[in-house]
């Protein structure tokens, strides 16, 4: 029996095996935090809505915390989610348009080129693009932005010189909008797909739009109509004791420390409120976010967006219905891309056959750095949020096997 909102339920009660829900646990032990590669797992899986498995393992913080129920997770880029759910909130209101120009809001974007040599001691020489970069292609990753730390190219090395922390401290949008103003785009906007900083930069057209910073615009938007209490740019000092650890992935050796809970910087106001990754959660809250999502934009009684909305960021926007196999420029990807798309802000299944692994086709979902993932199912009104602390995402292929042993639990099909 698990208590979910509380509400008691029984796996059996919607279609799902308890005891093939048991071997998630079993395989998070034995695979993962006895031999030390993980230092904790927090995941829960839902039906129609309803909690039908929770485990919480391992320990919060390198002393031996046990890890609560209630913890506090670094959620990077499945901030990416919120972020774009805020913006499609301005497109219901008349605000703004997903085929506007990105420099209606952001002016500084105005002459941007596209990269066409040069890089290190040589100075850039870009070139103006075909069209201008609209607000699509922010959501899409299409926009021609990168990440410095893909390590692939010039423009991503001049990422790592003018944005060098890219988190936090950076001194706010308009130096973060200044900064990339001065570097070329990789491609021109619409025509190849790379993961990147697009949607800090639609962050910070939510916030130029509303007149507000980030986090207030998501706080007064999403979190507190969902009862999100726990999710924000900043740690309050009072919640400091329910933050884990963050480790970083070494091969063949533990896990090293990087952010101990005890003395993270995190209680600081952020400077850059990044809605590309900035965002703390706790599961409970990400699974409020799900919830929603579950319930076509609805939860208890709230309207976040509306059902039609959701469709249109839950298709794929890939041109010609392709795949990011075929489209995706970067060596980093948070996606599997065979038999994946990209949507407004989702990654979703467009073939499950090609995926290699168990789901449905219309399934959407995303993760973070530090190896957290959601995935949301509408066909079989499912989804998991799973959270621990290790950096980077691709350590390990535990999101694969918790998907696969999740959807094998599945007993009454909705298909």
């Amino acid at each position: 029996m698990n208590v979910h909102s509380g509400i008691e339920t029984r796996p059996a009660d919607h279609g799902m095996d308890e005891t093939r829900l048991a071997a998630i646990a079993a395989l998070l032990e034995e695979r993962y935090l006895g031999p030390g590669k993980l230092p904790c797992a927090d995941i829960l899986v839902a039906r129609d809505g309803a909690l039908v498995y929770r485990a919480t393992l391992g320990h919060a913080r390198a002393d031996g915390t046990p890890l609560g129920r209630d913890a506090i997770y670094r959620i990077a880029s499945m901030s990416k989610p919120i972020t774009s759910i805020a913006f499609m909130q301005l497109v219901e209101e008349g605000k703004v348009a997903l085929d506007d120009p990105v420099s209606r809001v952001i002016p500084e974007f105005t002459n941007l080129g596209v990269y066409n040599g040069g890089g290190g001691a040589a100075p850039f020489a870009p070139t103006t693009p075909a069209a201008p970069m609209r607000m699509v292609d922010l959501l899409t990753h299409m926009a021609g932005f990168t990440y410095g730390f893909q390590n692939r190219t010039s423009v991503d090395a001049a990422y790592r010189e003018k944005l060098p922390d890219g988190g936090r401290t950076i001194p706010g949008f308009d130096h973060f909008v200044s900064a990339l103003a001065q570097i070329p785009l990789e491609f021109a906007p619409g025509s190849a797909w790379n993961y990147s900083v697009a949607t800090d930069v639609l962050g910070i057209v939510v916030s130029r739009i509303a007149g507000k910073s980030l986090g207030e615009v998501l706080q007064e938007r999403i979190f507190a109509p969902l009862g999100m209490t726990d999710t924000g740019f900043t740690l309050p000092e009072a919640s400091r004791d329910r933050l884990t650890d963050a480790y970083a992935y070494q091969p063949g050796r533990a896990p090293k420390l990087i952010d101990p809970a005890a003395t993270s910087k995190l209680t600081r106001p952020a400077a850059f409120e990044g809605g590309g990754g900035g965002l703390l959660s706790t599961l409970a809250d990400y699974d409020r976010f799900c919830r929603m999502l579950i319930g076509r934009g609805t939860l208890e009684g709230v309207r976040i967006i509306g059902p039609k909305t959701l469709d249109l960021m839950t298709s794929n926007h890939l041109p010609g219905g392709t795949d990011l196999t075929a489209m995706s420029k970067s060596l980093f990807s948070e996606a599997a891309n065979a038999g994946t798309g990209f949507g407004l802000g989702f990654a979703m299944t467009i073939d499950p056959a090609r995926t290699l692994n168990l789901g449905s086709k219309g399934e959407y979902f995303w993760g973070g750095m530090y190896s957290t993932a959601f995935f949301v199912d509408p066909v079989e009104k499912l989804h998991m949020v799973f959270m621990t602390q290790l950096m980077p995402s691709s350590s390990y292929p535990i999101r694969r096997q918790l998907k696969t042993l999740i959807y094998s639990a599945v007993t009454d099909s909705y298909a």
